[in-house]
């Protein structure tokens, strides 16, 4: 069954249930709204866990690396107190770390953008999933609208027994 099947089940089960006196409440039968909501998990699109896939990897980027520039700038730091007696040195280490913090925010933007990118990819091709799906729909409604209508006039209009 379709997601939105699925949903307009919902909706009815939600809509046709019987109401509470009094109260704003309904009552919903349990069984039928756990199997429609499993349905609905079966039928999501794989793009989800794909897009979520997506944001646990560009997490795990980005922790690696501010691990490693963070390693990286206890590593210069560490070099420049040992050689503090050289002006010149400290100078250049200082220099490394700025570049290296540098270097580290320009990697972890385009790790940003390309997961940016990477989402709304997901998000644009599920989109398109969803709006083939109904398109699909809406031509086999107009189809079945079509049978109807021919139905209805060949009643209407046909040979009389």
């Amino acid at each position: 069954m379709a997601v939105k099947n699925i949903l307009d089940s919902i909706e009815n089960l939600v809509v046709e249930s019987r109401r509470m006196p009094l109260m704003n409440k309904s009552l919903i039968d349990e069984t039928d709204l756990i199997h429609l909501v499993d349905e609905l998990r079966r039928e999501l699109p794989l793009e989800l866990q794909k897009a979520e896939r997506v944001m646990q990897e560009r997490q795990e980027i980005l922790d690696r690396a501010n691990d490693e520039a963070a390693a990286l700038i206890e590593k210069a730091k560490k070099y420049a107190a040992e050689l503090v007696d050289k002006n010149e040195i400290v100078m250049q280490a200082e220099e490394k770390a700025k570049a290296i913090m540098q270097q580290t925010k320009e990697q972890e933007r385009e790790i940003m953008e390309k997961t940016m990118a990477n989402a709304k990819q997901l998000r644009d091709d599920a989109d398109q999933y969803a709006n083939q799906v109904f398109d699909h729909l809406i031509g086999n409604l107009g189809n079945a609208l079509q049978v109807v209508q021919q139905a209805k006039d060949d009643l209407n209009h046909g040979p009389r027994g």
